[in-house]
């Protein structure tokens, strides 16, 4: 049986759909089908049953999947272990992060690594879900968790800087949206209980909810159109020149920024010093983090604390 054969077949598995199968592997649609094809005509048996929902498991398949996730898991790990005692500054090191914002804090240490050890490959995704160390889905990653929570046991970890919340009004509306003023209200996340939560916890518990926004982006665009206040990390808000702070920011450490890896991986060069390299890069930034700022008596008299309510960001 071929292993890309079976690896094929269990993305199929786990998505129920050809396309988001080839998404996760990096290869077309049809390439999926044509595997599951072959690998059924070898078996003489189907694996899936096709309808408009998509691709289920027949019970065939249902029998194969966890013998196909043994393997999964074996070949993992004897990859992770062979890859632990790497030496060697060439070849790929692939990172996960949470945010374009951290990225775009680690990229330029990044490219000077790269440029000290030109054998060196770096694969970076921006996506917040959650990447299987243990698979090698990625040998680093920067995941935001819960303050005082821990990652997982399987993982090490080290907790690199805060992540702190901070109240933000688009620049062109701060007069009009004043928290006093009637009609103000808070910009909302697509996550109603966690949007509440961090409203209750504000100076400003009263103000309503509005909208439903699903990412740091859309948020920060929406403050810009002037539909009310949004609370972001200061490492977004603050060097966004089309924000401003309340005069109330109410800042609060909310979480913090980690740094995950698999403990098979901790003697490897390359993953080694691309660790270092990143938590350098974070770290040298920790003031934007803890929304630090310049003292308010270098703002500009329109825009300082009391004159309108709100402060500019940078």
């Amino acid at each position: 049986m071929d292993w890309d054969d079976v690896r094929h077949f269990l993305a199929l598995a786990r998505t129920g759909s050809v396309r988001a199968a080839g998404a996760s592997l990096g290869v077309s649609h049809s390439t999926v089908a044509r595997r599951v094809e072959g690998l059924e005509a070898r078996l003489s048996t189907r694996l899936f049953d096709r309808n408009r929902d998509g691709y289920m498991l027949t019970e065939a398949g249902s029998e194969m999947l966890p013998g196909a996730e043994r393997v999964e898991l074996e070949l993992a790990q004897i990859e992770r272990r062979l890859a632990g005692g790497d030496t060697r500054m060439d070849g790929t090191v692939s990172l996960t992060c949470c945010d374009a914002f951290v990225s775009s804090m680690i990229i330029p240490a990044v490219a000077e690594l790269c440029t000290q050890h030109p054998g060196l490959e770096v694969a970076v995704a921006n996506d917040s879900r959650s990447f299987d160390l243990s698979k090698r889905e990625a040998d680093i990653a920067l995941r935001i968790l819960a303050r005082g929570a821990t990652p997982p046991e399987n993982l090490i970890g080290r907790a690199l800087v805060p992540v702190t919340l901070c109240n933000y009004v688009g620049l062109q509306h701060a007069q009009r949206l004043e928290p006093s003023n009637a009609g103000t209200r808070w910009i909302a996340l697509d996550d109603r209980k966690t949007s509440q939560l961090m409203v209750d916890g504000s100076s400003y518990p009263t103000l309503p909810l509005w909208g439903a926004f699903s990412s740091i982006e859309s948020l920060a665009q929406a403050a810009y159109a002037g539909l009310g206040l949004i609370m972001l990390p200061t490492y977004v808000g603050d060097i966004d020149p089309g924000l401003c702070r309340l005069s109330v920011p109410d800042l609060r450490h909310v979480a913090d920024l980690w740094l995950l890896y698999h403990p098979d991986l901790r003697l490897n060069a390359r993953v080694r010093e691309a660790r270092t390299c990143v938590k350098t890069a974070l770290l040298s930034h920790m003031e934007r983090f803890q929304g630090k700022r310049p003292a308010d008596a270098t703002l500009g008299p329109e825009l300082a604390p009391g004159a309108g309510g709100v402060v500019p960001t940078r």
